[in-house]
């Protein structure tokens, strides 16, 4: 399997480089030549594995580069009962009659990020070991991304981790899982901005050849494929275990922000998962859901970006994106180039002659949520069915039975735990005693370790070039 980018300027590669490169050198995202497709037969074989493998089946048709037994060492390693609290790894429950929920939080920092994160850490560690390198991990989270990404690499060799987050725009848990960590290869940035600007900034200095040559910069963020490859596996596994068999239909629905996590629901739908619908559930930041609803994609400014109650989404620039418009235009590498050269001077694009294929061939479908209604939700759900759900997953909720069709069967992702969002659930439910795991008893009375810097790329090289030794 070689990879290429959405650019088109990038020489074809194969997974292990492109898992420690992240951005590619033409600005592009990286993505495999073509996916592969699964036949009915395949299809009951995998219904009867477990998590660890039915990942193995999944990932070896994309990891080509790692030889079997290392591959199934790197995911056994990954997907276990102690990290993820059960053997099912991403258990199915019933919420209402045709609405369950893919619970995909039950990691150790308690967010969906942890599903893909978890293997990350380990491949990374794997493939630099093979390699003799070393890395330097860039990324941004509007929340989730950074801790999964920190729990996932705290303590490993030979990488260094710069984590950008929105100065002051996450929750009191979410900063303090990220800022009390004390490893010595975990460097917290706060950015006087919002996530797309953390998101800038990554980009920068990813297209910064020299600099990221010098430095050898990768990334967590969705942008790197094996966050992406992690997460295609678990739309299988949700499949399966809400269906009895291949004949059935189900949708699923995502809360997005970078479109990341959706974008491997897309993939598991072209390789051939039975997937319905993939709907898109939006905050106030409602650029996806519109495009979806429209053919507009019209990104914000970061000073037009709201500060929301479901901060993991407050983005108005999906990176991801462009993987799904790559193969909306036909590959079209020049026209990818072209559109996305607009997006980062400022502009937006009009796609709405390809409607049509968006909600048709891909079966894509858009709402979106405000902080009334995730607060309505929270409060139905709890009343009704006596669970507790995190605003991110009462938007998926709520757009979920905004857009269900007769009898359509429809998994929301679970995307987070509401512990972490307690002054939102308390606002919803009332004064009451959110469940937390042991781990995270006393996190936020932790002492904190954050460096805050201006809304510039130098300012953050100059802290890499601080504590990374030039090659």
């Amino acid at each position: 399997m070689q990879y290429i980018s959405t650019r088109g300027n990038t020489a074809p590669m194969a997974f292990s480089d492109v898992l420690l490169m992240g951005l590619a050198p033409d600005g592009g995202l990286m993505l495999p030549q073509s996916y592969p497709t699964i036949d009915e037969a395949t299809l009951d074989a995998w219904r009867k594995l477990d998590y660890t493998e039915l990942a193995y089946e999944i990932m070896s048709l994309y990891a080509t580069d790692i030889p079997a037994e290392d591959l199934r060492n790197i995911i056994n390693k990954t997907y276990t009962k102690q990290a993820f609290g059960s053997d099912e790894i991403i258990p199915v429950t019933k919420l209402y009659d045709n609405i369950s929920l893919l619970e995909l939080s039950n990691g150790p920092t308690l967010a969906f990020k942890d599903v893909a994160m978890q293997f990350l850490g380990n491949a990374f560690e794997y493939v630099l070991k093979q390699k003799g390198e070393r890395l330097t991990i860039i990324g941004a989270t509007s929340g989730d991304t950074g801790s999964a990404a920190e729990y996932a690499l705290r303590g490993k060799d030979n990488i260094e981790v710069f984590m950008m987050s929105p100065n002051g725009k996450m929750s009191a848990f979410q900063r303090a899982q990220m800022y009390s960590l004390d490893d010595a290869n975990i460097h917290n940035i706060a950015v006087d901005g919002m996530f797309d600007d953390c998101q800038d900034i990554v980009k920068s200095l990813q297209e910064d050849a020299e600099f990221k040559a010098k430095y050898s910069l990768g990334t967590v963020n969705s942008i790197n494929w094996g966050r992406i490859l992690a997460q295609i596996v678990y739309y299988f596994k949700g499949y399966f275990a809400a269906t009895t068999d291949n004949s059935q239909k189900i949708s699923f629905c995502v809360p997005s922000g970078n479109f990341g996590n959706i974008c491997a629901g897309h993939i598991a739908r072209e390789m051939g998962l039975p997937i319905d619908r993939l709907i898109v559930a939006t905050n106030e930041n409602d650029v996806l859901n519109e495009f979806f609803n429209t053919g507009k994609y019209t990104p914000r400014k970061s000073n037009e970006t709201y500060v929301t109650s479901s901060p993991s989404m407050d983005i108005s620039k999906a990176s991801n994106f462009e993987r799904f418009v790559f193969l909306l235009l036909d590959k079209n590498s020049e026209q990818v180039a072209q559109l996305f050269g607009d997006v980062r001077v400022g502009k937006g694009f009009d796609l709405s002659d390809k409607l049509a294929t968006v909600t048709s061939q891909f079966g894509f479908a858009a709402g979106k949520s405000t902080h009334q209604d995730r607060i309505n939700t929270i409060k139905q759900v709890y009343e009704q069915t006596g669970r507790l759900i995190d605003p991110h997953t009462a938007d998926g909720v709520k757009v979920a039975m905004d857009l269900q069709h007769e009898g359509e069967q429809i998994l929301v992702a679970e995307t987070a735990l509401p512990s972490k969002f307690e002054d939102t659930i308390i606002e919803a439910v009332g004064d009451i005693t959110l469940p937390r795991p042991e781990h995270t008893i006393g996190l936020e009375d932790k002492p904190q370790r954050v460096v805050v810097v201006d809304n510039d790329a130098k300012a953050v090289a100059a802290l890499i070039e601080q504590y990374v030794t030039a090659r």
